[in-house]
């Protein structure tokens, strides 16, 4: 039987982190996944500086083989009105596509990787964990995702609220639609829907174009996808039919009621139900959580057995909000419509909140950690 410090279930950013920084102390670590990397994974597919910096990736040398569009800028507005251009000259996050990058940060971790291998079996011995009958841990790192099979043999429940459910396409344009598309690759594109319950976006990322929608509640979907591409088309942003969209689902910082820790485990990223409350971004919540995880492991916060995955689970429990999200949530939802139609009409608001603060968080945290060597 093979034996390790700690088993990682999931190889997607929130493992690999963890991973990564465990494996600078010399532990021996695997990575469990029942993917073949690279594998294709939905996402929007961009990261902001922060991501870079936590993970000491030098940008230069991560783009020299693989995609790392540059965004200097956003186009912001509500489905049917005019948007708002906003340039910062410089760049202020990156496109990535989710296939290259989680490879990258993969092979990077310095983990032994058990690729191609689902977990189908998980037991607690008094020396630790054993999986699938053959893997022995002394410690279990649930990093699977929105269904991960560690947070499902821990009792995963579902939320207080139900989960973002989006739909999304990416895909490497020919030379006709590149022709046709409007979209900027160093200018994203985001439209929110009427109700502000939900957003959908347009990247570019050289020949290759992600769009998708999300929203926060799950009724009426597809209606809501086909209106928004119908409006990309009569905005003349793209005049081409795209392929079909998948969907998948997560859930916000705060609406999971998933235990995300425990006696001899932890849970990362959308396992534990990470995503930014305010935008809906997994990568940097799942960077973050996958290095505080790994700290807590290790006992870099000075507190001993349980009170330290507590702690981290306190830390993961508080997702910070907004002055103008907590008002909002006390207004009925079609004044909260009305105002926010206005406010994304207004060049402050789309920048020093929409943009700055909900999703490049230039002054925090996405999950309000501290990360420390």
């Amino acid at each position: 039987m093979d034996s390790y410090d700690v088993l990682i279930v999931g190889g997607g950013p929130a493992g690999s982190t963890c991973a990564w920084e465990l494996r600078r102390s010399g532990l021996k670590i695997a990575i469990l996944d029942k993917a073949i990397f690279p594998r294709d994974k939905i996402c929007g597919g961009w990261i902001t500086r922060a991501v870079l910096s936590d993970l000491e990736i030098d940008a230069a040398d991560y783009a020299h083989r693989r995609v790392l569009q540059p965004i200097t800028g956003f186009r912001v507005g509500t489905m049917g009105a005019s948007p708002i251009e906003t340039s910062y000259g410089e760049p202020v996050s990156y496109g990535i596509l989710r296939r290259e990058f989680d490879d990258y940060l993969l092979r990077r971790s310095g983990a032994e990787l058990l690729l191609g291998t689902a977990l189908t079996s998980l037991d607690r011995t008094p020396k630790g964990w054993v999986a699938n009958d053959a893997i022995r841990a002394d410690f279990l790192v649930g990093a699977g995702g929105h269904f991960c099979p560690v947070a499902r043999f821990f009792g995963a429940r579902g939320g207080s609220k139900s989960p973002v459910v989006a739909q999304e396409v990416e895909f490497e344009m020919d030379s006709h639609q590149r022709a046709d598309c409007r979209v900027r690759g160093e200018t994203p594109e985001l439209y929110f829907c009427a109700d502000l319950k939900g957003y959908g976006w347009c990247f570019r990322k050289g020949d290759v174009l992600n769009v998708g929608l999300g929203r926060a509640d799950p009724h009426h979907l597809p209606a809501h996808v086909t209106g928004f591409l119908e409006f990309l088309k009569a905005a003349g942003r793209i005049s081409f039919d795209l392929p079909p969209l998948r969907g998948h689902a997560y859930f916000l910082n705060g609406t999971s009621n998933r235990p995300i820790a425990g006696d001899g485990y932890l849970l990362v990223g959308d396992s534990a139900g990470l995503a930014s409350l305010q935008s809906g971004e997994g990568i940097l919540p799942a960077v973050e959580s996958g290095l505080l995880a790994a700290r807590n492991i290790l006992g870099r916060n000075n507190l001993d057995g349980r009170q330290r995955f507590d702690s981290y689970q306190i830390l993961l429990a508080c997702p910070r909000q907004s002055g103008l999200m907590r008002i909002g949530r006390s207004l009925p939802s079609p004044m909260v419509g009305f105002l926010g139609r206005r406010l994304l009409k207004t060049r402050w608001f789309v920048r020093d909140v929409v943009l700055d603060d909900w999703f490049l968080h230039q002054h925090h945290s996405a999950v309000e950690t501290v990360r420390a060597r």
